[in-house]
């Protein structure tokens, strides 16, 4: 990002990308409590977590990757919740997320037992590349989806899976990932395409649009 502060704590629209984010999830009634993985030296969140002194809101330490922080996470909800409740993960950079995406995707994936995730199809013309940028194929489109977040799983199978999945040192890059190694069949509910996540500079001026051309809640 170019920034000397990390992306989530980066202004957007009179907040930080965080405070965005955490925001959609505290609106959405279902969800009862909000766990938030920080790194160990995080030294921003203090100035933050006074607007949420009246939530029900958890901090927890992060660990190396994200299947790190996420165990640490479920490891403090196995005290406070059952195995067989719904967790839902979210990126804390992606802060266009719409309030209107979780409801459809706890929805839709409440009567499942194998979970599933927010993504949106792939339009663009997909190629595989050598290292050095040679094509090497044009691979089919058609039935790809782009991954988002939240990604929404049981409790303790979610545990589970990404336990099998770190003990044969595998790190994998989201939940639906170590649910797939553990023979489940995640479900992808389509989201919305303005659900970007905060990578590079110019996704900032992007999620300040977006969140620009919404009516104010």
């Amino acid at each position: 990002m170019a920034a000397g502060i990390p992306k989530q704590y980066l202004p957007l629209k009179g907040r930080t990308v965080l405070e965005h984010a955490l925001d959609v999830l505290f609106s959405c009634r279902p969800i009862h409590a909000v766990v938030l993985a920080l790194s160990a030296d995080d030294r921003h969140w203090q100035a933050l977590e006074g607007r949420y002194g009246d939530r029900n809101l958890v901090c927890v330490t992060g660990g190396r990757a994200r299947c790190h922080s996420v165990m640490n996470a479920l490891a403090h909800l196995e005290a406070e919740a059952e195995d067989t409740d719904w967790v839902l993960v979210h990126d804390a950079a992606r802060p266009c997320l719409r309030a209107e995406d979780v409801l459809v995707l706890i929805n839709t994936l409440a009567p499942d037992t194998g979970g599933g995730l927010l993504g949106i199809p792939v339009s663009d013309t997909m190629k595989r590349t050598r290292p050095d940028g040679e094509i090497t194929e044009t691979v089919n489109r058609e039935h790809l989806w782009h991954a988002q977040t939240p990604q929404m799983f049981r409790l303790g199978q979610l545990r589970t899976a990404l336990e099998q999945a770190l003990a044969q040192d595998i790190l994998v890059t989201d939940e639906a990932a170590a649910m797939e190694l553990a023979g489940y069949h995640p479900r992808v509910v389509r989201g919305h395409a303005d659900n970007i996540k905060i990578t590079v500079p110019e996704d900032l001026a992007l999620a300040e649009f977006y969140l620009g051309q919404r009516k104010p809640s």
